[in-house]
């Protein structure tokens, strides 16, 4: 049994929150039309994020908190791709698609590694 996590005191959660205000403001500025397409999709996946890392820091178990940091990592990925996916559609300049690329992989370097810290030692 692992001692249950303060997720607001995580960095992993905090920069999922500013990754997360960093999709909304992205977002804001795609055409209405994409209302219910890209820019829903990429809300829930950002969304997803920090509230994973969260469901986890309050489970028992290193492995339910593993778990729930593999969904976090995933919804990195797939948001990573959605951004990425807004800027060949012309809705992102270079320069916000590069800001939130990077915060995104330095968030997925930081996920994989709090997972490795959470795993037994063989």
């Amino acid at each position: 049994m692992v001692s249950r996590h303060r997720f607001r005191d995580l960095k992993i959660w905090q920069k999922a929150m500013l990754i997360t205000k960093l999709t909304y403001q992205c977002c804001a500025m795609f055409p209405p039309d994409e209302r219910f397409g890209l820019t829903s999709q990429m809300r829930r996946a950002a969304v997803s994020i920090p509230s994973n890392i969260a469901e986890g820091a309050g489970r028992g178990s290193a492995k339910d908190f593993s778990q729930f940091l593999s969904i976090a990592t995933g919804s990195a990925y797939e948001l990573e791709t959605q951004f990425l996916l807004a800027a060949e559609f012309g809705y992102l300049d270079e320069i916000r698609l590069q800001a939130a690329v990077s915060e995104l992989v330095e968030l997925q370097k930081m996920l994989y590694g709090f997972q490795k810290s959470l795993q037994p030692e063989n």
